[in-house]
Order: structure tokens, then C-alpha cells, then sequence
């Protein structure tokens, strides 16, 4: 049997409403994908695990009192929709979901309006987005993590938790970022991905 919503409400114990919103999700991103190429056809397919479950893994490591959330490279709402959605069921909380393709940040609009999440999208480069610090930051795919602190230090507070979904070259990105930067990190071994992992990174600071 492959893995389907029941499947994602299963493993995550989210409720009803919340699946729903993933199923509006999904079933937007189907039809957006029949004239504009936001995901491949294998994506979509495993949307549940690959991708909403994927995506999903994040919110448990969210702080409890965290209202600002940072998502670079949203594109089809990986993870940054996930995160709309459960801030949309705390009843706290609002996301910006930053990405520079036109199409993806009208589809992220649609999903939020039509779903009434609390988050905003730019459609701004990175490099061109007001300084602020937010309370968590996230990515999944996005950059190497050097480069992916590069881009975010000027929003990192003292309190700000990087959450970044990464895959088998971890260990290489983390050397590389130290010589840098230095930073307390957790590693999460990925729900989905035997070889992929959850970066929890705290206390952020440019050697």
C-alpha cells in the first residue's frame, strides 16, 4: 500500500482540519502541475511522504514560544507551508516564505489565501530581503550549509534555531561551516530518508 494522507495522519497525530489543509495542498499542486512545472511527476507522486511528511518533520523541533518564522527556497511549500499550517492550527505565529521564481510564489499565495495561513511570500533574491531577526529560520535543498549561513546570519537573533533538512554530504557542510562560524547543532536522524537528517542549529556566531 503506498503511503497516502492516512498514512501522514497516522505517523504525525495531526488532526482532521489539519489534513485538510494538506489535501487542498496537494490536490492545488496536481492541478497547478498540469500547465506549470512546479514539482516533477515523481514528486508528486510521493507528495505524502517525500514531501508533506518530509516537511512536517520540522514542527515538533519548533520552540514553543517561536511567532517569526524564515523559509528560503520555499517552492512548492517545502517546508514552509507545512510550518504555515501548523502555525494556522496553534493559533501563533507567522511565516515569510521567500522564493525568486514568480510562478512558485503565486502558487504559495494561493495555497495561503485559499487555506487562510498565516504567512506571507517574496518573491525577492535573498540577498535583497529587510534584515531582521527571526525566530526560526528554515530550508530544505536550498545551499550548502556554509553558503546557507552566509545568506541567513543577518537574521539570526540570540535565540534564533536553524532548522535545515539535509541529506549524505552532512558531515562535509558542517566541517566547512566551522571554520567559519561557530554554533551548537543537533542532529535528528530524517523520519523519511535513511541517509538524510534534521539540523537543529542554535547560538549562532561568526568566528
Amino acid at each position: 500500500m503506498s503511503y497516502n494522507a492516512e498514512s501522514f495522519q497516522r505517523d504525525t497525530s495531526v488532526s482532521r482540519e489539519t489534513v485538510d489543509d494538506y489535501k487542498y495542498w496537494y490536490e492545488t499542486l496536481c492541478y497547478w502541475n498540469e500547465s506549470i512545472n512546479l514539482v516533477s511527476r515523481s514528486a508528486l507522486g510521493a507528495f505524502w511522504e517525500r514531501h508533506a511528511y518530509d516537511s512536517w518533520q520540522l514542527v515538533p523541533h519548533i520552540p514553543e514560544k517561536a511567532s517569526t518564522f524564515l523559509d528560503l527556497g520555499s517552492g512548492a511549500g517545502f517546508p514552509g507551508l507545512s510550518i504555515a499550517i501548523s502555525c494556522k492550527h496553534r493559533g501563533c505565529g507567522n511565516v515569510l516564505l521567500v522564493d525568486s521564481a514568480g510562478k512558485k510564489g503565486a502558487f504559495l499565495k494561493k495555497i495561503i489565501r485559499d487555506r487562510a495561513l498565516p504567512a506571507l511570500v517574496s518573491t525577492e533574491r535573498v540577498e535583497e530581503i529587510n534584515s531582521k531577526t527571526y525566530d526560526v529560520i528554515s530550508a530544505r535543498a536550498f545551499a550548502p550549509l556554509p553558503k546557507l549561513l552566509s545568506y541567513t546570519q543577518r537574521f539570526w537573533g540570540k535565540s534564533t534555531v536553524g532548522l535545515f533538512l539535509k541529506g549524505e554530504s552532512v558531515e562535509e557542510e558542517l566541517t566547512a561551516a566551522r571554520k567559519k562560524w561557530s554554533f551548537n547543532v543537533e542532529k535528528v536522524q530524517s523520519r523519511t530518508n535513511s541517509t538524510g537528517c534534521l539540523l537543529k542549529i542554535t547560538e549562532l556566531i561568526v568566528q
